[in-house]
């Protein structure tokens, strides 16, 4: 792609830096990075280089700082910078956007306790220079603490940059739809999908606060300098519109288009919306290839309703692909080309086809030659494997496969308490009833009435909790994998050690998971590998699994048997892969659809309602089938053939990093 629609900055720590750009689409400066790192990174050294020159100066530098996932990675960066470069911030005053109201400052959730363990506890600031908003106060008192919250702003000098995430609704700070470009800090209440969206770190919405307080769009906008942050898939809609949309109170961060010196900085994700990456080809020529190239014609087919072999040159040249057409001589030899490619993405056999059935015309597959294959299959979560890829697990089975599969982690928090407590019942009764233990049986029920039946919300399960509601997950993919013909004694529960904390957050990734994961490749040494490629996820959990798989592989690719490996990344608990994006696409049949709902059914404390379900209110199942159905009907609208359901896949080739 030409460097006109492009500012992917360079993976090299020393060339990383904010450089950003605008096109005739986007009304705010922007900058694509190419992982979420270099953004934390380039985010970090503007902060230092600023609180480094106010230092020489004698002066104070003043930050707004955000709470959140977008700027964790900032403050990482910034905590050692101070331990192993001496960046001091004794020469800083903060001001923190916003805070839950009621919440007390020890609380899991809330904002003074987020900011000490991230940043505060680990440099040496002032503990006077560091302003979050109390959410303690009485009510009567809030007005008068919001306007002493500003004069003390004031005082200061103004903020000389602020650090921005956006939510969902895109809202900058708690600054929900509504809010207007003058309003000032203040006491108000969440939007309904600003608290879905806190859901996970509160266990369940209804324990999330319905207030906040929060700087106000008009002392956010008297900064002297703005940096918002998007980190990805799940932002990418609402940064388009922030970006590219209409100045609206119902999206408070589009008043950062009038800003003077604010900057829109993302990761490839996030951005993926925006025309620079949806259509580059709007903003001026480009170099086609062939991923651009098909991208471009389905997008053409799509937009103007027509099978990709009925695309004329006067559709090319109506819809600013004159460049393309005069590059490859006329739409049928570019129709062909893409139809052709899609075509030989549809294949029966994702595991391959064996010589003795193929047909004259049949497509050969990545090591055909190799029948059967062992297959592993790794699921994030206990149902990530049936929701996503259920399909192709029964079709691999049935054609005589071995297939393995590997929850990563044991997705103990996802479970009610009600269940938890149910299951605990019953296993005391029926211990009561076979007298078995009743020592143990009595220690179990004093557990449940002590502290499940009292549990508080957004407290942390105990250890025996975990490990029942972790049970209860085990038993659940046992059922599904039995109902995919899945033997027993291929599943393998990793029980990632990053996840088992009882909490959302999570501990980093880590040596123990990566061994973890490399012990088990060289021990199946599998032919495929279906790892979670969905990294909408809310709560991150996809990508680090990924992070973790990508990394195991890269210490295992010496290895004699990873030389016939393949590695497929699926999608669809969150979203679907894009038909341009896809490398095999499995066709499903009716019947194999009912049999991977009944599959996802076995997940039954995941059923009805999720405990964290994400943006997506539908439950696991839907989903699935609205999003295979879409993508065949997508195939189906672009002139191949028509099918009930398409589970999609994409070959990671070594390119890609995921942070």
């Amino acid at each position: 792609m030409a460097a006109t629609v492009t500012d992917v900055t360079s993976t090299d720590n020393s060339q990383v830096s904010i450089r950003v750009t605008r096109n005739a689409f986007e009304k705010i400066d922007c900058q694509v990075f190419e992982h979420a790192r270099d953004l934390s990174l380039a985010v970090a050294e503007h902060i230092a280089n600023a609180i480094r020159a106010k230092a020489q100066s004698n002066k104070k530098c003043i930050l707004g700082l955000a709470t959140g996932s977008s700027p964790v990675g900032v403050y990482d960066q910034l905590v050692r910078m101070h331990r192993e470069e001496g960046l001091s911030f004794a020469n800083v005053v903060t001001f923190n956007l916003d805070e839950y109201y009621p919440m007390r400052p020890q609380e899991l959730q809330s904002y003074v306790r987020f900011m000490d363990e991230h940043l505060f506890d680990h440099i040496d600031i002032p503990r006077e220079n560091v302003h979050i908003p109390d959410g303690t106060i009485g009510l009567k008192e809030v007005q008068d603490y919001c306007t002493e919250y500003e004069r003390k702003i004031k005082l200061a000098g103004g903020i000389d940059i602020q650090l921005l995430g956006i939510g969902r609704t895109g809202h900058i700070g708690f600054n929900e739809p509504g809010s207007s470009k003058s309003s000032v800090t203040r006491l108000i209440t969440l939007d309904k999908v600003t608290r879905k969206d806190a859901a996970a770190d509160f266990f369940g919405e209804e324990n999330v606060p319905r207030r906040a307080i929060t700087m106000g769009v008009g002392t956010i906008l008297e900064a002297h300098e703005i940096l918002i942050i998007a980190l990805g898939e799940h932002k990418a809609q609402i940064v388009k519109q922030a970006v590219e949309g209409e100045i609206t109170s119902s999206v408070s961060a589009s008043f950062l288009q009038e800003h003077p010196n604010a900057k829109f900085l993302m990761d490839k994700a996030a951005g993926d919306l925006l025309t620079r990456h949806q259509c580059p080809w709007l903003l001026g020529p480009i170099d086609w290839d062939s991923y651009l190239t098909r991208k471009a014609v389905i997008w053409l087919s799509q937009l103007t309703r027509k099978p990709i072999l009925k695309l004329l040159d006067e559709d090319y040249n109506e819809h600013g692909l004159q460049d393309l057409l005069a590059e490859s001589g006329s739409a049928y030899d570019i129709n062909i080309g893409v139809f052709r490619y899609l075509q030989t993405t549809i294949t029966g056999w994702p595991g391959g086809k064996p010589s003795g059935l193929k047909r004259p015309g049949d497509v050969s597959r990545p090591h055909d030659d190799i029948f059967p294959k062992r297959i592993l299959a790794f699921s994030p979560h206990p149902d990530d494997d049936v929701i996503s890829m259920g399909g192709t697990l029964i079709r691999l089975v049935d054609q005589g496969h071995e297939v393995h599969v590997a929850y990563q982690t044991s997705g103990n928090i996802a479970v009610f308490d009600d269940d938890a407590i149910r299951f605990c019942e019953f296993v005391a009764d029926f211990n009561k009833e076979m007298k078995i233990d009743m020592e143990r049986t009595q220690q179990m029920e004093e557990h449940i009435e002590k502290f499940l039946k009292n549990k508080q919300a957004g407290e942390v399960d105990s250890p025996e909790v975990q490990t029942i509601k972790g049970m209860i997950r085990r038993g659940e993919a046992r059922a599904a994998a039995r109902l995919c013909r899945i033997p027993e004694s291929r599943l393998h529960f990793m029980d990632l050690p990053f996840y088992e904390t009882g909490k959302v957050k999570k501990k980093p990734l880590g040596e123990e998971d990566v061994q973890m994961t490399v012990d088990l490749l060289r021990r199946i040494q599998p032919h495929q590998i279906y790892a979670a490629g969905d990294l909408r996820d809310p709560h991150g959990t996809h990508r680090v699994c990924l992070s973790a798989i990508i990394q195991a592989c890269r210490r295992v690719e010496q290895d004699e048997w990873y030389k016939n490996c393949v590695v497929w990344l699926y999608r669809g608990a969150w979203q679907e892969w894009d038909p341009h994006e896809i490398e095999m696409a499995v066709p499903l049949s009716p019947n194999e659809v009912l049999l991977k709902r009944a599959a996802i059914f076995k997940h039954q404390s995941q059923k009805d309602r999720a405990l964290y379900p994400g943006h997506d209110q539908r439950e696991f199942w839907q989903r699935a089938e609205d999003r295979n159905a879409m993508t065949a009907r997508l195939y189906d609208e672009l002139g191949l053939a028509e099918y009930q359901a398409i589970e999609g896949f994409v070959r990671w080739k070594g390119d890609k990093v995921f942070d």
